[in-house]
């Protein structure tokens, strides 16, 4: 959607997985972030690795659009040359997953603590602590680790690295 466009109530936008198979070979993730662009779509994360086919790489994309240009945005991809496959995924119906990686301050004992506290909740893993700060893994979904980093955000993050969803139908859904 452009800048200026407006939505109608019909055109809610909306948070959405796309998953596509393309051929693993150079280039290719260029021709598929370049079709975004071209387009004015915005890609909130974006995941490419191997499959169990080695000429196949998966790639995950998140978007926020409405229906219709997400319809449209795959028709696109669709067109590519490199690529084999592409599916909107339900999330209902799928499995996905991100990484991150947060750096906070811990200066306090009691800081430490509390952040050790708030990690066994959500799951996440100390990765390293230092005399000044305290470094945390935590896989889940988007949501998950935005409640995480709002919850910790108090103690000062220092650095935030994340890796983009990955996801894959749930089932026999090939």
């Amino acid at each position: 959607m452009k800048t200026g466009d407006t939505l109608s109530q019909n055109d809610a936008v909306s948070w959405h997985l796309v998953a596509a198979l393309v051929e693993n070979k150079p280039g290719v993730l260029f021709r598929v972030t370049n079709l975004f662009r071209a387009r004015s779509f915005n890609i909130e994360s974006i995941t490419v690795g191997s499959t169990e086919q080695v000429d196949l790489s998966r790639m995950t994309i998140t978007t926020k659009t409405d229906e219709k240009t997400l319809d449209q945005l795959v028709k696109q991809l669709r067109k590519l040359i490199d690529v084999v496959e592409v599916r909107v995924l339900e999330t209902s119906k799928s499995v996905y997953r991100e990484l991150a990686l947060i750096k906070m301050k811990a200066e306090k004992p009691t800081a430490r603590m509390e952040i050790t506290t708030y990690a066994s909740i959500f799951r996440a893993n100390i990765l390293d602590i230092d005399k000044d700060t305290i470094m945390v893994e935590i896989t889940g979904t988007p949501d998950k680790i935005d409640a995480f980093k709002n919850l910790v955000n108090s103690f000062g993050i220092i650095q935030l690295a994340r890796t983009g969803v990955s996801a894959l139908p749930r089932g026999e859904n090939v």
